[in-house]
């Protein structure tokens, strides 16, 4: 099932109880290029670095290369060749014109309904290429578990707002969602996959899963309790998107916070 970007969702209040809201066309043609034009740049700079060795280098468990270079964490392709990255995280501190989205109230009014707080404050923030021909999958997965290894019990309050780069179609790996998963709070965990993180499907109810197709400047918004996975980019075009995720205010962010793996064991 897909969802018509275009057509009526109903009230944000009735787009919350789904676990997500779709805001088609939020951010005008013109200033969506130059935000794309801002993270190509972001990137060109950071992998230059990289190449020359001026990372820090680590293994995730999955066997994903991460490299820490200029306050950011390079997270390439597995299996790109030529190798291609597959994410920036955080990034906005790298641009100022990806930073000023963190302030604009096209975004933040919204998000103060869906985070449940008057004042805002950052928590982390991520730029996705999913590059044409080898942007990979995302398997079955919540946000939540990654952030509650390192925020605790305060990972419930954290949403996310997705900045759409491009037009997302089913074809270039767009979000399919679960409506309402939310709802069942931690998801049970394969136990199986290396990282321990993503969900196990054949315990996890995903039917009525919906993908959400959208054009260039729209913003989706859902919290990390729900549960969604992205597909391969099968096409010719990028599906970039660039990732805000807030919290309330007067909280660390979560650079600033320890991976701790052990608590995986509070979870299903």
């Amino acid at each position: 099932m897909s969802l018509d970007p275009l057509g009526s969702l109903g009230s944000l209040d009735g787009q919350l109880d789904r676990g997500f809201v779709l805001l088609p066309r939020l951010l005008g043609p013109a200033e969506t290029a130059a935000l794309g034009e801002a993270a190509e740049s972001v990137l060109s700079r950071v992998t230059d670095k990289a190449r020359d060795g001026k990372a820090d280098v680590a293994v995730w468990p999955d066997g994903h290369r991460l490299e820490k270079v200029d306050g950011t964490t390079v997270h390439w392709e597995p299996e790109a060749r030529p190798p291609a990255v597959r994410s920036l995280s955080p990034v906005t501190h790298l641009d100022p014109a990806l930073d000023a989205l963190w302030t604009d109230d096209r975004i933040t009014a919204p998000m103060r309904r869906i985070v449940g707080a008057e004042r805002l404050g950052r928590f982390t923030c991520k730029l996705n290429f999913k590059r044409a021909g080898v942007g990979s999958e995302f398997r079955w997965h919540q946000d939540y578990p990654y952030w509650y290894c390192c925020a605790g019990p305060d990972a419930r309050d954290v949403a996310t707002a997705m900045v759409f780069l491009d037009d997302v179609t089913a074809d270039n790996g767009a979000l399919v969602i679960v409506p309402g998963s939310h709802r069942a709070g931690p998801a049970p965990r394969d136990r199986a996959e290396p990282t321990g993180l993503l969900v196990d499907a054949e315990r996890t109810d995903v039917r009525g899963a919906v993908t959400v197709e959208a054009p260039a400047g729209s913003v989706l918004m859902f919290p990390g309790l729900v549960v969604h996975r992205s597909g391969p980019n099968r096409t010719a075009h990028d599906r970039r998107s660039l990732l805000l995720c807030f919290q309330p205010a007067d909280r660390p962010e979560l650079a600033g916070l320890p991976y701790r793996p052990e608590r995986l064991t509070d979870l299903p």
